[in-house]
């Protein structure tokens, strides 16, 4: 019970594009995926989520067609086996700091013979057991999607060996940690951070790894997208809802008449 839409679209060098789901809500995964969104990322790194509403989430998404990938809140086999058990498309693990690091994720992300994740017979990604293990085994192998982040100094420094990790399907580029890491906080477009990129975005090419980002506007995706990214996180639920309130408030708010000063 895996959907893989946004891994096979990636296999294939086409872009996806996903976005980060901050509220508990089913119903509006629901409608990001009829709105035709490829994925989205569960953030339980930044927002609150319990282990069932994760699960509920991830169940939506599935029923639109749509993948779900959980961003951890930390590297540890635990919170990587709640979120895959749970069914999630993939895991996307930030605050990494070696490919060392990172091969560990992959090892807890997958079983044998690629990793060592504990196996659940019973779990919701096994179909409860309806499945077949061994079928199962190979299915989530195949289809599970691991991301990473470099978002940090040491990680963007171990970009090559991280983009010789077989198993690894996204690098993924925070520039707002990265430009802390560096000295330039809250500086993501600073001139050190954008060399720490450019290094990192010419190590993924030449690896022919695929890379993720953020992209909060129309110029800033089209830019990413010719430079080569794939794997697109636009905005995030909370955003784009904070965006349609303003403006439909800037719409309302002239007819606000007769209303005195308090």
């Amino acid at each position: 019970m895996i959907n893989s839409l946004a891994k096979r679209r990636l296999e294939k060098g086409e872009v996806v594009i996903g976005t980060f789901v901050k509220f508990a809500s089913a119903n509006l995964v629901e409608m990001i995926g009829l709105a035709g969104f490829d994925f989205i990322i569960i953030d339980t790194e930044h927002a609150n989520f319990t282990h069932g509403e994760v699960e509920d989430l991830i169940r939506a998404a599935q029923l639109v067609g749509m993948s779900a990938i959980v961003r951890t809140s930390d590297a540890g086999e635990a919170t990587i086996l709640h979120a895959l058990d749970s069914g999630a498309s993939g895991v996307q693990v930030p605050s990494l700091s070696s490919a060392a690091e990172a091969g560990a994720v992959i090892r807890r992300a997958k079983y044998h013979p690629l990793g060592e994740r504990g196996w659940a017979p019973g779990c919701r990604a096994g179909d409860y057991a309806y499945t077949p293990a061994k079928t199962y085994i190979e299915q989530a192998n195949r289809d599970t999607l691991i991301a990473v982040h470099v978002e940090n100094a040491r990680m963007a420094a171990d970009i090559d060996a991280l983009c010789a990790l077989d198993q690894l399907d996204v690098a993924f580029i925070g520039t707002g940690d990265l430009s802390q890491s560096l000295g330039h906080p809250g500086e993501p477009d600073h001139p050190d951070v954008a060399k720490v990129v450019d290094e990192v975005v010419a190590a993924c090419a030449r690896a022919g790894k695929h890379y993720g980002v953020v992209a909060s506007s129309p110029d800033g995706l089209k830019a990413w997208v010719g430079r080569g990214a794939r794997y697109i996180a636009w905005q995030s639920d909370m955003v784009m809802y904070k965006n349609a309130l303003k403006a439909a408030m800037d719409k309302v708010a002239p007819f606000r008449v007769g209303r005195g000063e308090v």
